[in-house]
């Protein structure tokens, strides 16, 4: 059986929104204010994958679990971003430099 992939579109919004514990409108505005960009089906149905569940799940447990408002959530998701990002080019950087020691 062929593995999906996190980033595979799959759920629609009231399933999304059920696994979420969440109202369909509330997703609709967390797309609205680009928190989340769902992908859309040529019917443009939004369509949510494993990946946007996790991130509504943080979102989630950020407003409702630590109290933290929107804009707030906002900048952490983009800090957490950017330190992905950083990280990945540490590791990058550190492969670079062993391929260059001779793999020492």
């Amino acid at each position: 059986m062929r593995e999906r992939k996190e980033s595979e579109p799959r759920y629609v919004i009231s399933v999304a929104a059920r696994m979420l514990d969440m109202q369909t409108h509330t997703l609709r505005y967390y797309e609205k204010v680009g928190i989340i960009e769902p992908h859309r089906s040529r019917g443009n149905i939004r369509l949510y994958s494993d990946s946007d569940i996790a991130l509504l799940q943080r979102v989630k447990s950020l407003t409702d679990d630590m109290g933290i408002n929107l804009p707030g959530v906002e900048v952490i998701l983009r800090m957490m971003q950017h330190l992905n990002q950083l990280q990945n080019e540490l590791e990058n950087a550190r492969q670079e430099l062993e391929i260059l020691r001779g793999g020492e």
